[in-house]
């Protein structure tokens, strides 16, 4: 069984985020995408999509984290967590919490954590910093 923990830089609070199958990640930043990005054949004028931080705040002033309230839409989420170079490629899924509340990210074979594309349907999604909102699973060597 592979120990997900030491390839993995930013941990919020392991015990909870190895408790199933694979391992946890949680979501530090959700991004709008504000302006297009550019894609070509052969990658000389490949340029990034222009983003800014979504919104956050308490629901409460007391509260330690703040919630995203997410429309329906394209989001862009990055992790606390990061990859430590390693030898392995790990698949990347979104978690089944996420799934039931009409939201889900594509599922990717990845060597680094990169920005994810996060899908949100229905009436939206409230949610809250540092949420587990994909896991690890299935490492294979590169």
């Amino acid at each position: 069984m592979v120990e997900y923990s030491q390839f993995l830089d930013g941990i919020v609070h392991q015990p909870t985020q190895s408790e199933g199958r694979g391992f946890d990640l949680t979501v530090t930043e959700v991004y709008d995408v504000t302006g297009p990005g550019q894609v070509d054949f052969g990658g000389g004028e490949l340029e990034p999509a222009e983003t800014s931080p979504q919104d956050s705040e308490k629901r409460d002033p007391e509260d330690d984290y703040e919630w995203w309230r997410l429309d329906a839409g394209q989001y862009l989420i990055e992790y606390n967590e990061s990859l430590t170079e390693s030898e392995l490629t790990f698949t990347l899924q979104t978690r089944t919490a996420l799934l039931e509340r009409g939201a889900s990210h594509p599922t990717l074979s990845v060597t680094s954590l990169p920005r994810v594309p996060l899908s949100v349907g229905g009436d939206g999604l409230k949610l809250k910093e540092n949420a587990r909102v994909s896991t690890l699973v299935g490492a294979t060597p590169e």
